[in-house]
């Protein structure tokens, strides 16, 4: 695992981060965040894959370490935690997977299922469809848990408490 490679791809998954963020018109004082939200997902996100570790379990991982931050930041920017966590969690989408599966699916419906290549064509396409599916799931759950556990008490609160103590 060459660590250069890795910061690069987090430095380039906080831009894709932050395009998805101009794009879906979020407040200018949330910029900063996303990119580094993004740039985070993206670095966990790899650095688990470049230690083998299953595709779907490193978006997870990525995904819950967006979804934290996102809780965190939205106290601290005044700002809904989905505005930050959706534009930084979309470059982690598995948009390859995706591609792969819709021309397998295209490849089957024009050839003839007597063809030598048939069940070969099948068995990657089926197996792109379900990284696809199971990525996307867990990059959803990722996101969402943190959200559903916070969602009673916020930073502040918690924040409050914990100096009353």
């Amino acid at each position: 695992m060459d660590i250069l490679s890795l910061l690069i791809k987090a430095f380039w998954g906080g831009f894709a981060a932050l395009g998805f963020a101009i794009l879906f018109n979020v407040p200018q004082r949330t910029l900063v965040m996303i990119w580094g939200m993004g740039a985070v997902g993206v670095l966990a996100k790899f650095l688990l894959l470049g230690l083998e570790v299953n595709i779907a379990l490193s978006s997870l991982v990525g995904a819950a370490l967006i979804g934290v931050l996102s809780v965190y930041a939205a106290h601290n920017k005044q700002a809904p935690p989905l505005v930050f966590s959706i534009p930084s969690v979309i470059p982690m989408v598995p948009g390859a997977f995706a591609y792969r599966m819709m021309l397998g699916c295209m490849e089957l419906t024009s050839t003839a299922a007597t063809s030598p290549n048939y069940l070969k064509t099948l068995a990657e396409t089926t197996g792109n469809g379900l990284k696809a599916f199971f990525i996307l799931i867990a990059l959803s759950a990722g996101v969402a848990i943190p959200m559903l556990i916070t969602r009673k008490d916020t930073f502040k609160r918690i924040k409050s408490s914990e100096e009353q103590e």
